[in-house]
């Protein structure tokens, strides 16, 4: 698949998106899980307007992508998997779970760094959770994610289709997993072991600090449980839980794009950088706790209940 044709890799991409943001959007309309707190015609146009102009600024910025740098070490003979030379199947599998890992290392970095965690932020701070938040994105952490994106291609030199696949699956399981849909408490015990479920990742969009650290997986649900920032459920249950970030609630800010746009330049307090002792979140500079945050992310049991 290293002569793939562009424009085929494009109307693949675009079909599975549409059909998986309008599948979602009907399951949550007849099978919510909770009640949405704010406007949605406001919500779902900032939020699908930033998801265009994202699009549109990457590849003006960044011409090259994840695809076409796969084709360009494959045609190099340039990568890890050109000197390992194992079969097809096995470094498709391979990269698909290196490529899942390198997005939960960078999630994390996005939480622990202060100025990226600005930049992320803007994910967080939407005051609801449903198939659009898992597309929003500061303009600014869509160009760096691109370019890590990259850097991981240049160093693996997988296989095109393989970069492909994990682009496809990484768009459909965060719209999946970001999906305000109920799912049977039984079945979504079962699927957590394979996947990102949606109960799962809301526990991540808490306002409570040590709920937003935590869960931090899109794909695969392996990196929370071995490096220990799983957390089973929420401290006050999915139905009562705050969405959000506690230092951003005006929906003018947190709900309209040009606010999206502006918010990591806020001047203010900069929103769940720190904890207290009680675990709530404390802006930048009002720190009681004497752990670093690699601790408060890695360290401590956050397995409050039965996986």
């Amino acid at each position: 698949m290293d002569d793939v044709e562009p424009t085929i890799v494009v109307i693949v991409r675009l079909a599975c998106f549409l059909s998986i943001l309008i599948g979602m959007a009907f399951w949550e309309l007849y099978l919510p899980r909770r009640k949405l707190v704010a406007g949605k015609p406001w919500r779902w146009t900032s939020n699908l307007s930033l998801v265009v102009l994202n699009g549109m600024l990457v590849r003006i910025l960044i011409p090259v992508t994840a695809v076409a740098a796969a084709v360009y070490t494959g045609a190099q003979e340039y990568g890890l998997f050109h000197i390992l030379d194992w079969p097809l199947w096995l470094e498709v599998l391979l990269a698909v779970v290196v490529f899942d890992l390198a997005i939960y290392l960078q999630h994390v970095m996005f939480h622990a760094v202060p100025l990226f965690w600005r930049l992320h932020m803007v994910h967080h701070a939407d005051l609801d959770f449903d198939v659009t938040t898992g597309l929003r994105f500061h303009t600014l952490e869509i160009l760096l994610s691109s370019l890590i994106k990259l850097s991981v291609v240049l160093v693996l030199g997988p296989p095109v289709i393989a970069v492909v696949a994990f682009e496809v699956l990484l768009n459909a399981t965060s719209m999946f997993n970001h999906s305000n849909i109920e799912l049977p408490e039984q079945f979504d015990r079962l699927l957590r072991w394979f996947v990102v479920t949606p109960d799962m990742h809301r526990v991540h969009h808490s306002v409570i600090y040590r709920e937003t650290n935590s869960n931090f997986g899109f794909n695969l649900p392996w990196w929370d449980y071995l490096l220990g920032t799983y957390r089973h459920q929420p401290q006050e249950g999915h139905e009562l839980m705050k969405i959000g970030v506690k230092t951003f609630t005006d929906e003018r800010q947190v709900n309209r794009l040009l606010g999206m746009l502006l918010l990591p330049f806020h001047r203010g307090k900069s929103g769940m950088l720190h904890t207290d002792k009680t675990g709530h979140s404390q802006p930048a500079g009002e720190r009681n706790s004497e752990r670093d945050l690699s601790d408060d992310i890695f360290g401590g049991d956050l397995d409050d209940g039965d996986s």
